[in-house]
């Protein structure tokens, strides 16, 4: 297993849910946690938060400029940031599709695509893209949602591709119903009986100290029973 002491980790969506939980985990296993986050008052503490919106042309830019500036060089990537509003395939809305497209899929690409030399230059780089069952398969309506992380499962197979022979290895972490505000709507399972943001960082962690020999292409995480994907 790799040491991750030292480590430059960026995390988005660290403000709340699996982000939060993820920059936390990462932080207490010794690395240096960039917190992109829209507010940098909600930052975990510990880490160092940097502005990060991905609903802002540049921003995923500016916020790797300004880590390596702080840090020197950056080591992996988490993409937790993440919307979830509701978005059907008869009634919409389309504007709710747009959203979702930026910030899910668009979001994350951009990041990596800032990071990309910092990745290369290391030769063992890391990332680490919250996706969903829901990028696995489709079991409600809110086709919007299930669009955008298939999408991220794509994003994580190209990584994967145009990463390899740099050292680059990269996994979807698909959860299904994690208890954190994204899913305060649902009721169709009880609260009590989803996976914690805790399980999430606990996974990601594991994935993060892996070495090139031993990469995780995706990690689907239940917290109920359906059939393999």
């Amino acid at each position: 297993m790799r040491d991750l002491s030292g480590k430059v980790v960026m995390v988005s969506g660290a403000a709340r849910g699996i982000g939060r939980a993820v920059a936390e985990r990462l932080l207490a296993a010794g690395c240096q946690v960039s917190a992109g986050v829209r507010d940098t008052a909600r930052a975990p503490e510990g880490t160092v938060g940097f502005a990060y919106d991905a609903n802002r042309q540049g921003s995923a830019a500016g916020w790797v400029e300004a880590t390596v500036a702080r840090f020197g060089r950056v080591d992996a990537l988490v993409n937790a940031a993440g919307i979830n509003p509701r978005a059907t395939l008869l009634d919409g809305p389309d504007d709710a599709f747009q959203d979702l497209w930026t910030v899910n899929a668009m979001g994350p690409i951009q990041v990596i695509r800032a990071a990309w030399p910092h990745l290369v230059a290391g030769g063992e780089g890391r990332v680490i893209n919250i996706a969903s069952l829901s990028g696995k398969r489709v079991r409600n309506d809110n086709l919007g949602y299930a669009m955008s992380k298939f999408a991220v499962m794509a994003l994580t197979q190209e990584v994967r591709r145009l990463g390899w022979e740099h050292g680059i290895r990269a996994t979807a972490l698909c959860p299904g119903f994690v208890d954190t505000d994204m899913t305060a709507h649902v009721t169709k399972w009880p609260r009590e009986q989803m996976s914690r943001p805790e399980d999430l960082a606990l996974l990601a962690e594991t994935l993060l100290r892996l070495p090139n020999t031993a990469s995780v292409a995706e990690l689907l995480v239940n917290c109920r029973h359906e059939d393999t994907l």
